[in-house]
This record gives C-alpha cells, sequence and structure tokens, in this order.
C-alpha cells in the first residue's frame, strides 16, 4: 500500500522517479524508460523544461504541426498549431484554401482593455466610503508609479479605477475595478502586482480616514486578482463572398449551402447542446495556436466561455448572415495574449512559432488566433451539412487506430490503401488488419 512522502519537491529528478516507481508503477523498469525516453539530450534545455513547473519528472510530447495558406489581411501565413486531435489541422488548411480564393479572412482587434479587481469587505455607510474612495483614487494611481514606468513607456499602464458595491449578492462585499492596457504582454504579473499595491493602499488610508468610526476604519482585503473574463478585449474575424461562389464539388448550389449553413449556425445559437459542440470546434483551432505560442489556454477557455453566456443564454460564438447575395461568417472572442514574457522568451518552439508568423504584436496574434478558430468552425460545419464529421474525421484518424494495433509499415499500407475505397470505422479496421494478418 502507498505512503504519503516528506519532502517530495526536494528530491532531485532520479529520486522522483524512483519513488514513484516503486509507490505505484511496480518497480516496472518499461515505466521508467518511458519517462526518460523524453528527456531533452541537452542537459541545459532539459532544466530549463524542468524549471516551467514543479516536481518535473519528464516532459509530454505533443504534436507541433503546420496549417499553411492563411490570408489575413492580405498577409499569407503559416499557423503553428500544437494539437492532438485528428483532422483539425486538416480542416483548418483546407479552410485557408477555400478562403484564399474568395479574398481571405479579414480580422480586427475592436480592445484590448483587460481587467482585475480588489475584493473587499467593508462595514459601514456606503456615502463615506465612496467620500473616501474619491479623494483616495489619484493615490492610488501615483502609488503604482515605480511598477508602471516601463508599461507606460510602451503606452499601457492603469487606464482606470472604479468603486463597486456588490452588498445586493453578498453582505458588505465591495471591490476595486481596474481596467488596465498591456500591449504585447498578457500582463498577468503586472495586474496583480499593480492590485496587491492597491489593497494595501485601501488597507492602510482606512485607518487614517477621519469619517471612519473604528469598525469602519478595519477595511478586510479578501483577494487581489486579476480577471480572465475579458469581454473588452475583442478580436472579429470574417468572410464573405457572393453566394454562387459557396457552390460544393459535389453538386449543392452555393445558394443551397448558404442556406443549410446559416440554418446550422442558427441551431448553434439557440439550443445549448449543439453550442458546446460548436464552440469546442472553434477551441480546437484556437487552443491549438496558442498553446504553439505560449500563452495560457486556460485562461483563453475560461474568457470565452463566460462571453459566450455573457448573455444569459450559453450560444454560438460565429454568425452567418446572406445580405444582397453575400455570406458572411464571422467570429467575436475575447482574447488576452502576450508575445513578449512568460515562456514566449523562454521555450524554444514558442520563440520558433513567433518567428514564424512574423513576430506579431499581441494585437496580430489575436487576429490570427480568431481567424484560426473561424476557419476550423467553417471547416466543420462545411463537413456536417455536407459529407458528414465522421468521412473525414475517420480517415485523419485511421493512423491512430493501426498504432493502437501495432501494425507494420506493410500492414498500413495495405490498410490504407482499401479504406480509399471504404467507410473507415473502428471495427472495420480491426476486421480488415485481422483478414490481412490471417492471408
Amino acid at each position: 500500500m502507498s505512503q504519503p512522502v516528506a519532502g517530495f519537491s526536494k528530491l532531485d529528478k532520479e529520486e522522483k522517479i524512483e519513488w514513484l516507481s516503486s509507490q505505484y508503477l511496480q518497480d516496472n523498469p518499461e515505466a521508467v524508460k518511458i519517462l526518460k525516453q523524453y528527456w531533452n539530450e541537452d542537459p541545459k534545455l532539459q532544466q530549463l523544461h524542468d524549471e516551467f513547473t514543479e516536481n518535473t519528472i519528464s516532459n509530454f510530447y505533443l504534436p507541433f504541426g503546420i496549417a499553411p495558406n492563411f490570408l489575413i489581411n492580405g498577409k499569407l501565413l503559416a499557423i503553428p498549431m500544437v494539437i492532438e486531435e485528428s483532422s483539425v489541422i486538416a480542416a483548418a488548411s483546407k479552410a485557408a484554401k477555400f478562403w484564399g480564393s474568395r479574398g481571405g479572412f479579414k480580422a480586427e482587434v475592436l480592445g484590448t482593455k483587460k481587467i482585475g479587481q480588489v475584493h473587499f469587505i467593508y462595514s459601514g455607510e456606503k456615502q463615506k466610503l465612496e467620500r473616501f474612495f474619491n479623494k483616495l483614487k489619484p493615490q492610488l494611481f501615483s502609488s503604482v508609479k515605480e511598477i508602471t514606468r516601463n508599461m507606460e513607456k510602451r503606452g499601457g499602464g492603469v487606464l482606470d479605477i472604479e468603486l463597486r458595491e456588490k452588498t445586493d449578492s453578498l453582505a458588505n462585499y465591495y471591490q476595486l475595478h481596474c481596467n488596465f492596457e498591456t500591449k504585447d504582454s498578457m500582463g498577468a504579473n503586472f495586474i496583480n502586482s499593480c492590485l496587491e499595491k492597491f489593497a494595501q493602499v485601501l488597507k492602510d488610508e482606512a485607518h487614517n480616514w477621519p469619517e471612519f468610526n473604528s469598525e469602519e476604519k478595519e477595511i478586510e482585503i479578501l483577494m487581489s486578482i486579476l480577471s480572465n473574463y475579458v469581454p473588452e478585449c475583442i478580436v472579429r474575424a470574417e468572410v464573405s463572398c457572393p453566394v454562387e461562389e459557396l457552390s460544393e464539388e459535389g453538386g449543392m448550389s452555393g445558394a443551397k449551402f448558404a442556406s443549410k449553413f446559416i440554418r446550422a449556425i442558427r441551431i448553434a445559437e439557440i439550443e445549448k447542446y449543439r453550442a458546446v459542440t460548436h464552440n469546442k470546434g472553434i477551441m480546437n483551432g484556437i487552443d491549438a495556436v496558442v498553446l504553439a505560442t505560449g500563452n495560457d489556454f486556460r485562461a483563453v477557455e475560461a474568457g470565452i466561455h463566460a462571453y459566450a453566456a455573457k448573455d444569459g443564454n450559453y450560444n454560438s460564438l460565429t454568425h452567418a448572415t446572406v445580405e444582397n447575395g453575400v455570406f458572411k461568417f464571422w467570429l467575436e472572442v475575447p482574447l488576452a495574449l502576450g508575445t513578449v514574457g512568460g515562456l514566449t522568451s523562454l521555450h524554444p518552439l514558442v520563440k520558433l512559432a513567433l518567428e514564424m508568423l512574423q513576430k506579431p504584436s499581441a494585437g496580430e496574434l489575436m487576429e490570427v488566433v480568431a481567424v484560426a478558430g473561424l476557419a476550423q468552425n467553417f471547416g466543420a460545419v462545411q463537413s456536417l451539412i455536407t459529407t458528414g464529421i465522421q468521412q473525414g474525421h475517420m480517415k485523419m484518424h485511421l493512423m491512430n487506430i493501426l498504432n493502437q494495433q501495432q501494425a507494420t509499415p506493410e500492414e498500413k499500407k495495405a490498410i490504407i490503401e482499401y479504406f480509399k475505397r471504404h467507410t473507415v470505422s473502428h471495427s472495420s479496421v480491426i476486421n480488415q488488419l485481422e483478414k490481412i494478418r490471417q492471408q
């Protein structure tokens, strides 16, 4: 039976693996071999990876792929994508090719404001607190001058600080709601440093405010933290073309395609069971680029899904119309991204990914990421309303099935050739593989 371990973080990597093997891997030498075979051969590079997080024992690899031929605002790009799911990069690349001959993608950053909050408890008269805050506000700005100096040189900094009352939701709960501009930095550390300073000044100065009684002077700071919900840090991506240019090779007219496509999008706008899967497909494209460029995909996911529910119902992030014979398909999403700081200057593949994208600003990266999400969604919906999602997906998934069955190179070649003419399913692949092995 496994036992608790003391001082695990102080063990070196070999000792951590030895403990893990004895406690949970039945001293399996093959398991230890697998962990070690993913170590980087360069000790300095491995140390760099080890120090990205804690208690590192190995590296977890994901495929790093490229979706070429993206024409974005007149500029042709190859988009780096890190993802393990079959058909995602293929679908994005197909959509890029489709729209590349129809004017390409248009993208625009609509806002870059980010949010942070100081959450606190104040037991007293609201009017007193408001007068105190109005007097304190200039001091709050000046208190972070050392923190904001470099950011202000780049055009960023603290934009505004508001006092917000939330006592209808929680007794005596107020907050400082703060707006920031962080330029090419994602800005989490910058924002949090400012917020903690605001909290300190708020608490300290409350003791000196003559209007407060002894209880009111004791403002309780609960927490100071940025928000990953950034509804004013928005980017829009869209495509458009005359309806007749949407005609499918299978014989579907452009008008029929547009009609089916718009109704499919409409279903995602009104039916949350569909909307969740619909938006997950969008995130296939978005997350893959966010990961490749060293940004925080968990923060992006949380913020985007909150945005999808901003009106009280969870619905589609993409929308489509036909007006005056022109089909238009677009996406608006909140994206707080950075191209400086964090992993962007440390991880070798992240630096290479940003170089592939021609060293974009944070705003330009927002545009690329939004376009990847829009392209992925177009490819998915296009498949759904024509051939069905499984035809293309399962052919891409075929190699995963063959690898699971440890197929030889000769078996893979024969199976791939067979399924050029037949429908792929897990059971049909297994059956055909068994036939080949019996022969």
